[in-house]
């Protein structure tokens, strides 16, 4: 009479464990991260850089492409960059596709200081630049500088921009005579020059 008894018994040990197993199983499914999620957790990773979070990067995700598009404007090359590393942080197959634009923030004369004058003079000699000892030919450079790296029309960096006396000279090459002329514009318009040389070659490509 015990046999049947602890057969059936057994019988019930067992269909108790397949439904534990079962449930266990499907509790531990992982599950998507939507397009909010994704972009919340950027989001947060970009608020914790004081400077990102002040230029309220705009971020667009798609979970599941697993792409980010980053749109806004940045003060500096290497904060656009630092845009970019934190997006990535959690995920380094993120796509992103990056649409910073960099557009230094200008300085008033005011605000301009001799230690930014020293630092724009060893920016400037290492880039082939010539600034004079003055403080406003040192702001006049930065400013100029600044306005050629925000102009789409200019290639900032195949442009040399020597400041003396408030008289500046435009050396370098450009790819069209629209750039030359954007340049030449810019260097006029700039409060302090007293003069523009305009040297830049329009050269092909």
């Amino acid at each position: 009479m015990r046999k049947p008894i602890i057969l059936i018994s057994l019988g019930f040990l067992m269909l108790a464990g397949c439904s534990q197993t079962g449930s266990t199983t499907s509790a531990s499914a992982p599950s998507a991260i939507s397009d909010s999620d994704m972009q919340n957790a950027i989001q947060a990773r970009l608020n914790s850089d004081p400077d990102l979070s002040a230029a309220k990067i705009d971020v667009d995700a798609h979970a599941k492409d697993n792409k980010v598009t980053l749109k806004g404007t940045v003060a500096t090359e290497s904060m656009r960059l630092r845009a970019v590393e934190l997006a990535k942080a959690g995920n380094p197959n993120l796509e992103i596709t990056d649409k910073i634009d960099v557009k230094p923030r200008e300085v008033s004369r005011s605000e301009y200081t001799e230690d930014m004058a020293r630092e724009a003079r060893e920016r400037a000699k290492a880039s082939g630049d010539k600034i004079g000892t003055s403080v406003n030919d040192a702001w006049i450079h930065t400013k100029i500088t600044t306005k050629l790296i925000g102009d789409k029309d200019t290639p900032a960096r195949k442009i040399n921009i020597d400041v003396v006396d408030g008289i500046v000279t435009l050396r370098g090459e450009v790819t069209s005579t629209t750039a030359k002329d954007e340049a030449d514009r810019i260097a006029k318009d700039t409060e302090g020059v007293r003069q523009v040389r305009n040297l830049l070659k329009v050269t092909a490509g």
